[in-house]
Formats: C-alpha cells, structure tokens, sequence
C-alpha cells in the first residue's frame, strides 16, 4: 500500500508552472527607449541570485560523477525515460523527448486553425539532436491528427570543422538521415546568432504560409563557471527570441528554454514575449532534472509582427551579442505590476530549486534503505503518472521519421558514448584551467601517449573494400563557405584527441620547434623501413600489377631497382610545418585535388596507387578519399611514414584500379577549377563540402576514416610527448 503522501509528491513534481497576470499597462515602450540605456541590476532578483549561487557553491567539491549517479537515483522522474522508449516505442527517446511531451499536453501548442486547414508549419530552434521533433512526431501520429506537417531545424552543424565539437551533441541520428529540413545558414555553420542567418532562414522558410510553432532547446556547457550560466546564455536567448518574433505567424506559440531569471536581461525578454503574446507560462517540467535551473517558457498566441513593428529596427540592429552591450529596456520602462509578478515567478523556482539541492546533499552523505525504498516505489509511481498524464500510446516504426537510419556518426561505434564527460569537481576543473600547457605537460598530460609507442603498423585490420555501388555525381554540389580559421572538431574523429593536438601544435609554435612533422623518431617505437613498406605494397598486389607513386621517390628508387613496374607523379605538397588548419588549409587542397585528378587521368585497370596524404579531418579531403573508395578494390594506410614521405606522415595504399565514370571525372575537374580560381584569387570563400554528408557518414567508409585520424593524432603526440620528455630530462640533467 501506498503511502498517502506519495501521490501528492508526484503530483507536486509535476506541476510546477506559473502563469503571468497580465495588466493593460503591459505595453512595448516607444523606439526610442529600446537599447537606449546601460544594464542595470535590480536588487531583489540578485539577492535571489546570490542566495541560489550559495547553495549551488556547495557542490564544488564533489565530483561529478559521483554526484550525478546520486542525483539520477534521487530523480523521482528517473525511470520515465526509458519506460517510455520501451512501452511507447519512442523514436530518439530523450528528457528533452519527455519535457516537450509533457509541455505539449499541458499547453495548447498547435494552434486550432493549423488543424482545420490541415496543414502545419513548425520551425525548431538549437534543436539538436531533434527530440522535440521526434516528440511532436510522436503526439501527432497517436493523437490521429491529420494534417501536412511541415518543420524545418537548426542546430550548430556538427559536420563544420570550425565548430568546437566539444559543445556540440554528440548524436546526429536524426540529423544524419533528414539532413535536407536542417538549415545552416550561408556560412554553414547553423550559428543562429547572425544576422545573416536571421535573413536567410527567413527566405528558406519563405514557401511556408504560416508558421504555427517555434521551440528553441539552445544553451552551452556553462560547467567553467555555472553561477553566471543566465549571463553567459542571454545572448542566445535574445536571438532565438527575435528569430521567433520575426518568422513565428499571428496566433502561433513558442516554447523556450531558459534558466534562471534574475538579471536585467531576462526580465527584459520575459516582458517582451509578455507584450507579444496573449498568455505566458513558466514550468518546470517533471521530467526535467528538479535540482537544475532549466525552465521553459511557453507563450501563446502571439498578437503578429504588428506589435514590434516600430521596435523592429533596433532589435535587427542589436541582433548577436548586442544584447550584452546595452539593456533592450529601460528599467522605467518595465511597469511595477509586472515586476512584482516575475519577483514572484523567480521565487517560485528558486524555491524549488534549493529545496531539491539540499535534500540531495543530505541524502548524499545519509540515505538509508528506508529512504532508498520510498525513492524506488515514488520512481515507479511517476512513470504511471507521466504515462496517463500524456496519454501515451506506441508508435509502429513505420510511423518514425528515420525508419531505417543508413548514415550518421552517432551509428559508428567508435562514436558511441563519446561525451564531454566531466569527473572531476569544479575547484579541480579551475584548477587545471589556470595551468599553463608546459605544467600541464609536468603534470603527467603527455603520459597516455607516452606509453603509446609504435610496435608494427599500425593501420593493421584498417581496410576499405569496393563498395560494389556507383557513385552518383548528380546529386555532389560545391559547398563553399568562409576559410576555416583552424580545424576545431571533425565528423571523422574522436574531438578530445582532436583538441588535445590543436592545444599542442598552438604551444609548439610558441616554441623554438616549427618543423612539428619532422620531429626525430621514438627509441623505443618500432621504425617501419622502406623494405617493410615495399613488402607491404607487394603483399597487396595479385602479380604484376603496375605500381603508381605519388611523392615517395624513396619507395619508387627501391621498387624500380628491384625491377618492378612503376611510375613515379611528383608532389607538389611540401608541408614543412602543419597547422591548425592541418588538411583544411586551402593550398592544400588544391595541391591534393591537382594530383588526385593527375594521377587518375594516368592510372590503367588493375593498378596500384601508393598517395601520402595529411590527415582526413575535413568533409573536403574525406570526399576525395570517398572518390578513390569508389575507383580501388581495396585501400589500406600506413603510418607513420616520416621516413618515406617529406611532409607527411600518412600513407594511402589504394589497389586494384577500377575506372572513373566520366562524369565524376568531369565533376573533378569542374571542382579543381573552382579551387585554382578560390585560391589564385585570394578569395574569402572555400570549398567545405562537394560530397554530399549523408554518403561521407556510411558503415565502413566512416570507421576507416577513425581508424586513419586516430593512428595520425596518436602518433603525433606520441612524437611531442616524447621530445617534451627528453627535453625535461636533459633539463634536469644540465640543473645537476
């Protein structure tokens, strides 16, 4: 039996909403008050603000991982995520999957006339990994509501090599396979906080009559410093805010995250969403996580770009981190009534809030199996409650909007559970930021590739086989955007090893060593001679085939001596230093499509072609890579290969030579025009993406490319360590 509080605890949990008493004098201010004064905090919210910071300050030495595996079982609403991706059969079942469910059911979202006309139009804000979209998905398709639905996503594009991958989602699942109802914007990038992302979302969506919904689930990982987590975020809640206003039609709704609402800047959006919009909500969603301060804001029926018409201007004028500079109100400007009703808002969480962290500090350091049982039955209690709340029912796959996922990073198990998972607690998270690179180095940061030394090849196992399937050069287009300032994350490799040799190769050019690829070699790691390579290349070949070598006269010299026939391409890639751009720099793709595009012109049937190459971290090279996929009945790689090739130290060994279609050989040509013309014209733009990203993100393709990226950073490292490490030796040798 039941305890009979127990109901009520689920109850409480699942009703923590607030509703702004609107008054008459709720209107916008004139033009010319907006953005027209300084920031200027008022008293009784900071005190909230510094009250909440108090309690918060009293996890900072707790470590994360601890104290999350203790938070997810003090969670009443713990078990709803999995029961429903169990008994629902919920496509991307996530929180953000259940929260939106849960506001979706308590809120009148989708307006009535959406529904008569049988059509409806949603856009979705910093939406990845699309679980408001699956969600909604969801209520539709068992809710029998029958209409054409329309819905167009943005999100950082994981796929850009400026982007830090770091604060991206790690889950492209849905991205991956419905990549055409993203935008990104013109510089591809999916940063919303431009104005010409603002200009060219609005023409991308211009076929839609009426938009009937937005949502915005955006924020950033605020861990460095979470008491300034409402500051560091307001930026991005204003442009999703007037990204809203600008394409949301007359009697739509928005639904957006936020977090606490103390400061000058958030009361003055919560006034603006209060002047556009007939009803304004605040919850708090049960299946969000109680001791977090993440809200949603729920607005109804907006009154139509009418009401900010003369204002317009302005907000256009501030839109990016315009916010930041000047206050979007005055604070006489925001009547007193108003005030009064959002003091009482911000109270309601922060109560909230605080009790639930300090209920779990006590039980961090004092639960007994009495308050463990009660925590267990209240779990199993919420997932009834949520279910009959949303009147859940299953979905058939059928109904998903990815049935049968064919691409994605998120379905490569190299990619699988790679998280920017903290475990340390925030004193040590502080800590380490204040150590310099050469401390860190000390401090043992080299060690995991120290021990990592070269005993064989280590491209062993790493094969790409013919795909057996044409390539479909119809579908390529020539992506350009802005030059890459440095290569930040990639699609096809893990980003943690990715920004620990960006954070290297930065201190190295700091350094008296410029020449990072020519680095001497380790002790203690095997040395792969020219004999192991040729033997190599021979053991792949079936006869005589003719041997093609790009570059590696070394290789060619002992293969031609040897009797064997081949040919030798000069490289015009001399790379006495690699960068941050590692193979996104513009030079260099050009000098690789030039020689690619040689090299098959001259290739015959059954061939052999032996390419060193940089890296594979860019859409680009990966599409010259997926090119050769397609053209060679098996490609392998060997690294490290310092010894065989000046300037790189990675090499493809592509056999069996099948044919290039001409098309693709046409469209190869077309692309290296276009790359002279970028790069002899010194122009601003860069070609970022020529094949398509759903054909890059493939089985077997994908995992080569991890395999390739993973052997040429942890190699390079190895190479840094260990000239660090020596360089400290002697250090200590010469202070005796």
């Amino acid at each position: 039996m039941l305890k009979s509080d127990m109901p009520a605890e689920i109850e409480h949990l699942f009703s923590k909403q607030f509703q702004y008493r609107k008054t008459s004098e709720w209107r916008l201010p004139s033009a010319s008050d907006v953005f027209s004064s300084e920031h200027e905090e008022l008293s009784n919210f900071i005190s909230l603000k510094d009250s909440l910071n108090k309690t918060k300050n009293l996890l900072s030495d707790k470590k994360l991982d601890d104290w999350h595996r203790h938070t997810a079982f003090t969670n009443i609403a713990g078990r709803v995520v999995p029961e429903v991706r169990r008994s629902a059969n919920a496509e991307l079942c996530t929180q953000a999957w259940c929260k939106f469910h849960e506001i979706v059911w308590k809120y009148p979202l989708l307006p009535d006339n959406a529904l008569w006309n049988r059509e409806l139009n949603t856009i979705h804000l910093c939406e990845a990994p699309g679980a408001f979209i699956s969600s909604l998905n969801h209520y539709l398709k068992t809710q029998d509501v029958f209409c054409d639905w329309n819905w167009v996503a943005n999100t950082l594009n994981p796929y850009h090599e400026a982007n830090d991958g770091l604060v991206m989602i790690a889950d492209d699942r849905l991205i991956a396979n419905t990549l055409p109802w993203w935008y990104f914007g013109p510089d591809n990038t999916g940063d919303l906080m431009t104005i010409k992302y603002l200009d060219g979302l609005q023409q991308f969506i211009s076929n839609m009559s009426v938009v009937h919904l937005v949502t915005a689930d955006g924020s950033f990982d605020c861990q460095g410093d979470p008491g300034e987590q409402e500051s560091l975020v307001s930026p991005l809640h204003y442009c999703e805010v007037v990204t809203c206003l600008l394409t949301l039609g007359k009697g739509g709704s928005f639904v957006l995250k936020m977090f606490t609402l103390f400061q000058h800047s958030s009361i003055n959006l919560m006034y603006l969403l209060n002047c556009c919009f007939n009803e304004v909500h605040i919850i708090k969603p049960g299946t969000s996580k109680a001791g977090n301060s993440e809200v949603y804001v729920v607005c109804l029926d907006y009154f139509g770009k009418e009401v900010i018409q003369d204002i317009q201007p302005k907000l256009i004028h501030n839109f990016g981190t315009g916010i930041a500079k000047k206050s979007l109100f005055s604070q006489r400007c925001l009547p007193e009534s108003f005030l009064l009703c959002h003091l009482e808002c911000c109270t309601f969480f922060n109560k909230h809030q605080t009790e639930t962290i300090l209920e779990n500090l006590h039980l961090f350091s004092d639960m007994g199996e009495e308050q463990k049982k009660k925590l267990n039955t209240l779990r199993n209690v919420a997932v009834t409650y949520y279910r009959q709340m949303c009147d859940l029912r299953r979905i058939e796959r059928k109904h998903w909007l990815v049935k049968n996922p064919r691409a994605g990073c998120s379905l490569n198990p190299s990619w699988m559970g790679i998280r920017n998972r903290r475990t340390d607690t925030y004193n040590e998270r502080k800590q380490l930021e204040a150590l310099t690179w050469t401390e860190k180095v000390a401090q043992g940061f080299f060690n995991p590739w120290l021990k990592d030394h070269v005993q064989s090849n280590r491209s062993v196992g790493s094969f790409l086989e013919y795909p057996y399937c044409d390539l479909n050069p119809d579908n390529w287009c020539f992506l350009q955007g802005n030059p890459l300032p440095r290569i930040k994350s990639s699609p096809f490799c893990e980003n943690e090893l990715l920004k620990a040799l960006n954070e290297t190769i930065a201190e190295f050019f700091k350094g008296t060593v410029t020449n990072i690829l020519a680095l001497p070699p380790c002790s203690s790691c095997c040395v792969l001679d020219i004999e192991y390579f040729a033997s190599v290349v021979l053991s792949m070949m079936d006869g005589d085939q003719h041997i093609f070598i790009c570059g590696a006269h070394s290789l060619y010299t002992f293969l031609n001596e040897r009797q064997r026939s081949c040919s030798f391409l000069e490289m015009p890639m001399s790379h006495e230093n690699i960068s941050l751009l590692h193979d996104g720099e513009p030079v260099y793709e050009q000098q690789l499509i030039t020689l690619v595009v040689c090299a098959l012109q001259k290739l015959k049937k059954g061939e052999f072609m032996v390419l060193p190459i940089l890296s594979c971290f860019t859409r680009f090279t990966a599409g010259i890579l997926y090119v050769l996929y397609h053209c060679f009945q098996c490609i392998t790689f060997l690294c490290p290969t310092a010894n065989l090739t000046s300037g790189t130290d990675t090499v493809l060994l592509c056999c069996g030579f099948h044919s290039i279609p001409s098309q693709v050989s046409h469209q190869l040509e077309k692309l290296k025009e276009c790359l002279d013309f970028l790069v002899g014209s010194g122009s601003h733009q860069q070609v970022v993406e020529f094949v398509p990203m759903e054909d890059l993100l493939n089985g077997p393709f994908l995992q080569f490319l991890w395999d390739l990226n993973s052997t040429v950073i942890r190699h390079r490292l190895h190479l840094i360590g260990c000239w660090e490490n020596e360089k400290a030796v002697a250090y200590k040798m010469e202070s005796f």
